[in-house]
């Protein structure tokens, strides 16, 4: 009777201690690689900080960045650039959205950046409305490579850029798409509307 007893007590307490183990720590993932971004992505994030700054602020530039960890692509990159105008201060600030903590004064997530006067205009580009973009990057590369299809096979690996500004030369502010590092190394470019997305000109 007592050995009876043993054995059916015997399985009950394997499978307490068979309970009671620690489960195996599952292996963590590798992390995946940053990615790049949109304009329009970063811009929202710059523009509420902005918005804090300045409740008036509107856009005067916005431009991709470089970044070594993060490899751009069709329209996005892994850093922009955003300079806002305030009218009733007289003052412009830049800001910067960066996917990935990088050098300079690029930090993951949104960093303000300096403040200087502001007489109306930088250069040619003038102050507008945020609702006016809205046309992204990504968009705009789609648009700009249809017209660069050949210059684009003749210089597959050239990096390309990209500015947003409303200057004098177009009624809306339009995308410029460029080939090269900067509007002074380009050797060839192409104007897209951020309001409408049509495809405006190419330079050369």
């Amino acid at each position: 009777m007592f050995q009876q007893r043993i054995r059916a007590i015997i399985p009950v307490l394997l499978f307490s201690v068979a309970c009671s183990e620690a489960p195996v720590a599952k292996k963590k993932a590798p992390e995946k690689p940053p990615e790049p971004i949109s304009a329009r992505h970063a811009f929202q994030n710059m523009f509420a900080a902005a918005r804090t700054w300045a409740p008036d602020a509107q856009v005067v530039q916005l431009q991709s960045y470089p970044i070594a960890d993060v490899k751009e692509k069709d329209g996005l990159y892994g850093a922009w650039v955003a300079s806002f105008a305030s009218p009733s201060r007289m003052k412009l600030k830049t800001w910067s959205y960066s996917v990935v903590e990088a050098g300079g004064n690029f930090h993951k997530g949104v960093f303000a950046g300096h403040e200087e006067s502001f007489s109306g205009t930088r250069g040619q580009a003038k102050p507008f409305l945020a609702a006016a973009l809205r046309i992204d990057s990504d968009e705009a590369f789609q648009t700009a490579s249809k017209k660069a299809t050949d210059y684009m096979a003749k210089h597959p690996d050239m990096r390309i850029s990209y500015l947003l500004e409303l200057t004098p030369r177009f009624p809306d502010p339009a995308w410029r798409i460029m080939w090269g590092e900067s509007v002074s190394s380009s050797t060839y470019s192409v104007f897209v509307d951020a309001t409408t997305g049509l495809f405006l000109t190419t330079v050369r």
